[in-house]
């Protein structure tokens, strides 16, 4: 509790667009299984000792992947009362760790199987569920809303428009949380100012609108052959951390911050030295870089995961102990943004 109550001290503190600095992991569980799904059967939100465990290795942040299906089984209808329930437990008991917590809606810019910017799921819908969320959550600044994970096959054009579209639903609903905004392509580093197939999420995602300026851009970098975090090998590193030199440049350039949230290493040495040197990076631009959240804490991973960040008998992975020595670097508390000392 104590720790709580220093973080609400500094937030309150804080000048205008300055962000405590966000280090920590996703906690996985509620983006789980087939939906619909059974809560605890096919999928489950983090625990209250998982949680705990996680705010006493001092990291300060959480991101908590959850699905859109379930917390609003009807599109544009009411959000689920019991899914909202476990969500609110699952981000109090959060906060109550001292950290804060960064809901993620888990989609990949689909509900249903239907594509956003679609005829079947306009704009709309996205702007719907967050306006929604916002209402709800509007009182908790603590709180970040990710407003996307890794929406794919989507135009980064129309991207940057249907995100405004949900940021404009969400300021007018009275929340003045931190956003966390991405670009299509799943929103790699490695590939943000390049002309795919898709557009350029280096061009068109600075199209991004929001009346208060409370926004950044959420990153993944894996660093597999392919980046997509499927292969316990890092053939790809060097790409991976040229990407986050690049990304830094791009927001350096046109004054914008970053977020990398998701980016894994398995626990091959070379793996592990990539690793380190992705989050040295980072955190060497705290000017341009609100945080990092590495992938995948959670009590359901199993065991052989290879990007699994929970414990086993013998104590902490390689992987966490790497992040820990950089939680312990800085202080929670710390500052990011244009205010954060080099």
């Amino acid at each position: 509790m104590r720790s709580l109550i220093l973080v609400l001290a500094v937030l309150a503190a804080l000048p205008a667009q300055a962000e405590i600095c966000l280090r920590g992991v996703n906690l996985s569980g509620a983006e789980f299984g087939d939906l619909p799904g059974k809560v605890d059967t096919d999928y489950t939100y983090p625990s209250e000792a998982a949680i705990q465990r996680l705010g006493k290795l001092g990291m300060s942040a959480v991101r908590l992947p959850f699905r859109w299906e379930r917390i609003q089984p009807q599109l544009k209808g009411s959000l689920e009362i019991m899914e909202l329930a476990y969500l609110d437990q699952t981000i109090r008991r959060i906060e109550e760790a001292g950290l804060v917590p960064i809901i993620d809606l888990h989609n990949y810019g689909y509900y249903a199987k239907k594509q956003l910017g679609s005829a079947e799921l306009p704009a709309e819908a996205l702007a719907d569920i967050w306006g929604k969320l916002a209402q709800h959550y509007r009182d908790r600044p603590k709180l970040v809303f990710s407003l996307m994970n890794e929406p794919y096959d989507i135009n980064s054009a129309n991207w940057a428009k249907i995100q405004n579209v949900a940021i404009a639903a969400i300021r007018k609903a009275g929340a003045k949380q931190l956003l966390l905004v991405t670009g299509t392509a799943f929103g790699g580093a490695h590939s943000w100012t390049s002309d795919l197939p898709v557009g350029n999420n280096g061009r068109d995602l600075l199209g991004v609108v929001d009346p208060l300026d409370r926004y950044a851009y959420d990153f993944h970098q894996y660093l597999d052959a392919d980046y997509s975090g499927r292969a316990p090998e890092c053939s790809a590193a060097a790409g991976a951390l040229k990407g986050i030199d690049d990304v830094t440049a791009w927001l350096k350039t046109h004054g914008r911050r970053g977020f990398l949230g998701e980016f894994a290493a398995s626990n091959r040495p070379e793996c592990l030295t990539a690793l380190r040197q992705m989050v040295t990076k980072l955190d060497a631009s705290p000017q341009q870089w609100l945080g990092w959240t590495a992938w995948g804490a959670g009590a359901w991973w199993p065991a052989d995961y290879i990007f699994n960040l929970d414990p086993t008998p013998a104590g902490e992975r390689p992987q966490m102990k790497l992040l820990t020595q950089r939680f312990k670097a800085k202080k929670p508390t710390a500052i990011c943004g244009p205010e954060a000392k080099p």
